[in-house]
């Protein structure tokens, strides 16, 4: 199997890469410094790139994301609504455009990496919340715009990359009264990846954080 994973080189998107790499599968770990994916051009070169290297692509992991800097609403500019839209809402949709024709003609996989901030309001991180909300709309969107050759799927985590110091706190937020890991988060997109009748919908891997919340699950 082949993978691209944007966001690849982060705390989360190198757990991701490892886990797979574990599976035998080869991976392209594309990070900052493989250009700007809120623009097409960088996305499609990108793709591109990652099929050479690869010698095709059945799984992509869009995995970038930009903007998660904590603010009151009324302190928000534009520059940080471009931020978070950018890498997040139109990296995920120009990167899946453009990888789109590979998937199709191997029976492909994408997985979105979410957030539960998509399914929550978070005051402080609004641009993050709302940019997290289109990139999950857009798991929707795709796999019925992709289907039946290719499935398209979500994974949403919770806390699973907490601040040293914030455990406790973190924790109290889940049902099951601990933190998660970035491993958990691995495991869920290789299942993804695995399972030939999911499609269109969002693994949670929050510890049971939105159901303590009253919040809606991302199914």
């Amino acid at each position: 199997m082949r993978a691209l994973v944007t966001g690849g080189t982060g705390k989360l998107g190198s757990a991701i890469v490892a886990r797979l790499e574990q599976a035998g599968w080869q991976v392209v770990a594309a990070g900052t410094k493989d250009g700007d994916l809120a623009d097409a051009s960088a996305a499609r070169a990108l793709v591109e790139r990652a099929v050479a290297e690869l010698g095709g692509l059945d799984v992509l992991v869009n995995g970038a994301a930009a903007g998660f800097e904590p603010k009151p609403v009324e302190d928000v500019t534009e520059s940080d609504w471009d931020a978070a839209l950018g890498a997040t809402a139109k990296g995920s949709f120009f990167v899946t455009q453009a990888a789109a024709p590979h998937l199709r003609s191997n029976g492909g996989v994408v997985v979105m990496l979410e957030d539960v901030a998509a399914y929550q309001p978070w005051p402080s991180f609004a641009p993050h919340s709302a940019a997290k909300a289109a990139q999950a709309m857009l798991t929707r969107v795709f796999a019925r715009a992709l289907a039946p050759e290719v499935r398209v799927c979500g994974v949403a985590p919770g806390p699973v990359a907490v601040d040293r110091g914030q455990e406790e706190r973190r924790a109290a937020e889940t049902l099951l009264g601990k933190v998660g890991s970035p491993d958990d988060v691995a495991d869920a997109v290789l299942y993804l990846a695995r399972a030939d009748f999911v499609t269109g919908t969002s693994l949670v891997v929050d510890g049971g954080s939105l159901v303590q919340s009253g919040s809606l699950g991302g199914t």
